[in-house]
């Protein structure tokens, strides 16, 4: 939230080429205690001084020689770092007003100066825009957090694999019909699973050499989604011998609940029986 600090210590910029003008304005609001007051005579100055400045608030007449203020709020909105023009415009023309305003003014002042009226519309848009600043600023925040998680995030995914690489034979993931669609080791040879690339490959269905009852279970465990830690489960080769497996999974969901696939780790334990 703003307090009045806040905005007594906004920056303001007076531009008007009547010199008396500049004068009342600059003393009416070191009179409210505003503290960061500056002025120009010159209207071509202005996008130079905001480039400089990033004022929280343009006071902008509007008939000025050399370059009006309808030109001055083109060539800032040309200029501008954002897209939210700070100026507050000064006019004695009442039809000036809805053109301002079409231009990108955020109010305007009448002359002759109401002095209460130019303190409660200079307040109010200060309020405003200061408010502005912080959501954007708040924006930026938000934006380098996600994207600092994000990097965290990959960078522990990373970790993870490499740890899981280590400590297994295999590391895979599969989708929600069951294709595996990242391997890391030989899963695929060590289960005789089908790669689809390879025509001729050996299949994983009947007649492989799997304990069925064994597959069963596991494949009723992935069916009912749930994870599973050191799954036990073997097969006969055509030679005879007897191979041995462990495995772990767990399901992965996104945001939504939404059933995405398994991940997980597997070993051969044929060697440690």
């Amino acid at each position: 939230m703003l307090n009045t600090i806040d905005i007594l210590n906004a920056s303001i910029l007076i531009v008007d080429d009547q010199a008396s003008n500049v004068q009342l304005l600059t003393q009416l609001l070191q009179d409210a205690a505003y503290t960061r007051v500056t002025s120009t005579m010159n209207p071509q100055e202005v996008c130079a001084l905001h480039r400089t400045h990033h004022y929280d608030l343009i006071l902008l007449d509007l008939n000025m020689p050399v370059l009006d203020g309808f030109q001055v709020m083109e060539a800032l909105k040309a200029d501008a770092a954002d897209d939210y023009l700070p100026v507050i415009v000064l006019t004695a023309q009442p039809g000036h007003k809805l053109r301002a305003l079409q231009s990108g003014a955020k109010d305007f002042v009448s002359k002759p100066f109401d002095l209460v009226e130019v303190k409660t519309r200079i307040h109010n848009m200060l309020e405003v825009r200061l408010l502005y600043k912080k959501l954007d600023d708040f924006n930026k925040i938000l934006e380098q957090t996600v994207l600092q998680r994000t990097a965290e995030l990959r960078e522990s995914e990373a970790r993870y694999r490499s740890l899981t690489e280590l400590a297994s034979d295999w590391y895979w993931e599969q989708d929600e019909n069951g294709r595996f669609t990242k391997v890391s080791g030989p899963v695929l040879q060590m289960l005789g699973i089908k790669d689809e690339s390879q025509p001729d490959a050996t299949g994983s269905g009947p007649g492989t050499g799997w304990n069925e009852l064994e597959r069963g279970a596991l494949q009723s465990t992935i069916a009912a989604r749930q994870p599973f830690l050191d799954f036990n489960f073997s097969r006969v080769n055509s030679d005879g011998t007897e191979q041995r497996f462990r495995v772990s999974g767990e399901p992965m969901f996104n945001q939504a609940c939404r059933f995405l696939g398994y991940r997980g780790i597997g070993v051969e334990i044929t060697a440690h029986q």
